[in-house]
């Protein structure tokens, strides 16, 4: 391992990346370029603008941008990177490969996967997917019943899982971590052995399956892993710390022949074990990596000194750590708070009143977070805020593609590209009148494994009762075939399911529509429907709560694990009390360091005010009350960093917090102006226009809402009026 920084020499004479817009430390990481280089990048210090800089300056010494790989956790990310060097630089950036883990893992599978027996249209299954196909499998290799003790389909999940991203035998980690449920290794391995075969059999992925399979085309296939390497000549990982093991060898693997690889990363937060990743990677790097730089990068572009000073205090007696100082030029003298109530209630009452507090002193509600370490820690503090009636929005909660009907129609987009995908063939089947989970299995079956799905779904030989529903769905996938347009294909699976929708979800279908709207404008930005389906597997968007009154300004409450990379002006963490925080059954070790860390991570979130509380009394699980103290991470904190404030204005108090939008009313809805076209205005021969299908004229009108239309340019199209957004002629 080497200190000394080997720097590339700038060969052009005319540089268009300006290097001293970056500190010292940034521009070493931005211009040493050759051997393998770890970048130590504290809470706040540039790290993204280092990478930014970085991508444009290998680009301006000649670097061919489809040379350079850029991994991250998270699409966005890698984008804005990209587009931010483009706007140092020019459009080359937009050629650099930029993406996350599972993400490349997708695109390079499907060019090189034939190499391991996979063709190049897999689907990409999420948990909920998993989960069921375990269940499936329980229950055909008889072990389910009321006399089978067997662990559930999400316990199963997080063994088979657990087991990929530790790198740890299957056996191995039910003995050490599911002792309890050690009688039943037998079966668990044989359901592991199903499972992985039905996912291959189906042309089946889930998220574990493309970091193996990558792994695997690297390791295990010479030919593959030397035209993999050989296509990029520089490696950039960005979050190094959050990486697991597969990952870990995943890097070093791709930089065989040329160790051209720069990771950044900040061990003092690296808080995501519970997914896998290894806080020793990071640690390890230096020794898998000979003659690796080193680079710190200390001064923080975010808080104030006394913050800092306090979050040097706070990972000082880490066990295991880069040892590092943050800085910065930040004018500011105030120091960090620490309250302790009389218990949750009093603690929360602090923190609404020092809200209101900041808002009278110009603070935007938006800019103010509280942060907790799990979930239920918040109960208090939503309890306050509705009583005085602030809008909040509380982090976390299911991605728009993973509740039940937006995954109903993904089926359908799901098998369009993959016929032999059984698990969605089984979805909408279940679908049918006087289809039930047998009869849908045993066509699923059939279905899945012919030469020819949609001709094996057109022949089938239909029940008396479902024979009507089996020939709409083939029509289905028969018009499909003749299209290309993510938006058409949308549009005629919606035409398709939207009375089964309204039958299925009868008591609430109106509000789940709002969320097939937005996936209909989030389909119609893809030009080809396999990316569209694999990015709502890899990258799936947020569901967007409803604001209301059209208000924008919302109170932030997050768990720690959610706020991390973002940052407020006035952050509350809450709950540091012993027992809570580090939570009990921490112990001593990596989990009592990890909780260190958890701490470390909430407090840097703060720009300028930063508020520690914690409630002296807290209820135990047998709802009985104890005394507490303060967090043993805050007992450790040398005297001076933080300023104490005590109780006041516990339970009954008047707070001075004044709510969003006082007094004033509810604006009503604005009419739009168009008349909704309706039945009544249709008949036969009447010309009428859709936004994708264009012009054409009334056929006939069906059951329900349906009609039928034949479009000019389409031919006839069954559409359904409360979706299809017809106008007339």
């Amino acid at each position: 391992m080497k200190n000394d920084l080997k720097q590339t020499a700038v060969t052009s004479s005319v540089s268009f990346v300006n290097l001293s817009e970056l500190n010292p430390s940034q521009r070493q990481a931005v211009t040493t370029t050759e051997g393998p280089l770890l970048v130590i990048a504290g809470a706040g210090s540039g790290k993204t603008r280092t990478l930014v800089y970085r991508v444009a300056h290998l680009l301006e010494q000649g670097v061919a941008p489809d040379k350079i790989l850029l991994l991250t956790f998270t699409r966005k990310a890698s984008q804005e990177m990209l587009w931010r060097a483009g706007t140092l630089l020019n459009d080359s950036c937009n050629r650099v490969v930029g993406g996350t883990f599972h993400g490349i893992a997708n695109m390079l599978l499907r060019r090189y996967g034939h190499h391991l027996g996979f063709g190049s249209t897999f689907t990409i299954i999420d948990r909920a997917d998993a989960e069921g196909i375990v269940n499936l499998l329980k229950g055909s290799l008889g072990l389910t019943g009321r006399d089978k003790q067997f662990p559930s389909k999400r316990v199963l999940i997080n063994m088979l899982s657990g087991s990929v991203n530790k790198s740890i035998a299957l056996d191995d980690l039910i003995y050490e971590q599911f002792s309890h449920l050690s009688e039943h290794v037998d079966d668990i391995l044989n359901l592991e052995r199903h499972y992985r075969e039905f996912k291959f059999n189906n042309g089946l992925m889930d998220y574990d399956d493309l970091l193996v399979n990558w792994k695997r085309l690297l390791q295990d296939v010479p030919e593959a892993r030397q035209e993999i390497a050989g296509r990029y000549s520089h490696i950039m990982v960005d979050e190094y710390q959050d990486t697991n093991l597969i990952q870990a060898d995943i890097v070093r693997l791709l930089a065989h022949g040329h160790d051209n690889v720069m990771v950044v990363g900040d061990d003092s937060q690296s808080i995501y074990s519970f997914r896998g990743a290894d806080f020793y990677n990071i640690m390890r790097f230096p020794k898998i990596f000979a003659e690796t730089t080193i680079i710190k990068l200390e001064e923080n572009y975010r808080s104030s000194q006394p913050i800092l000073s306090l979050t040097n205090d706070i990972i000082r007696n880490a066990a295991e750590k880069y040892t590092k100082t943050l800085f910065t030029q930040i004018a500011g003298d105030r120091k960090p708070c620490l309250f302790a109530g009389r218990n949750e209630r009093e603690e929360a009452a602090f923190v609404i009143r020092k809200i209101g507090e900041l808002q009278a002193a110009g603070v935007d509600l938006a800019n103010i977070a509280v942060l907790f370490r799990s979930g239920f820690h918040s109960y208090k503090i939503e309890l306050e805020l509705n009583s005085v009636g602030v809008e909040f929005e509380k982090r976390g909660g299911l991605k728009l593609t993973e509740s039940a009907h937006m995954k109903d129609v993904i089926a359908f987009l799901r098998l369009h590209v993959n016929p032999v995908d059984s698990l969605a063939w089984n979805r909408i089947l279940l679908q049918l009148d006087k289809v039930g989970p047998k009869t849908a299995r045993m066509i699923a079956d059939t279905i899945s494994t012919a030469a020819d799905p949609l001709q094996a779904l057109v022949e089938y030989p239909s029940g008396k009762t479902w024979k009507e529903g089996i020939a709409k769905l083939a029509q289905l996938f028969q018009d499909m075939e003749k299209e290309s347009a993510p938006g058409v294909f949308y549009e005629l699976v919606m035409a398709y399911y939207q009375p089964l929708f309204e039958k299925i979800y009868r008591d609430d279908f109106p509000k789940r529509q709002k969320d097939l709207d937005q996936l209909k404008s989030i389909i119609s930005g893809y030009e080809d429907l396999q990316s569209f389906v694999d990015d709502t597997t890899l990258d799936p968007p947020e569901t967007v709560p409803a604001l209301q009154g059209g208000d924008t300004e919302r109170l932030i409450l997050s768990t720690i694990h959610s706020a991390k990379g973002l940052e407020w002006d006035a952050v509350f963490v809450i709950g540091l009390a012993e027992g809570r925080f580090p939570h009990a059954g921490a112990g001593v070790g990596e989990q009592w360091e990890e909780e260190r860390r958890l701490l470390y991570v909430a407090a840097t979130r703060a720009r300028k005010y930063l508020y520690l509380t914690y409630p002296r009394e807290l209820m135990t699980p047998d709802r009985q009350f104890r005394r507490v103290g303060m967090s043993p991470f805050l007992s450790e904190l040398r005297a001076g960093l933080f300023e104490r404030i005590d109780g006041q204005g516990g339970q009954g108090a008047k707070l001075p917090f004044r709510p969003l939008s006082p007094g004033v009313e509810r604006p009503l809805p604005r009419s739009k102006g168009k008349k909704k076209i309706s039945m009544s205005d249709l008949k036969k021969g009447v010309r009428v226009k859709h936004p994708f299908f264009g012009e054409g004229s009334v056929q006939s009108l069906g059951q329900g809402r349906s009609v039928d239309v034949d479009f000019e340019r389409h031919g006839l199209k069954t559409l359904h009026l409360d979706y299809a957004k017809l106008t007339l002629l």
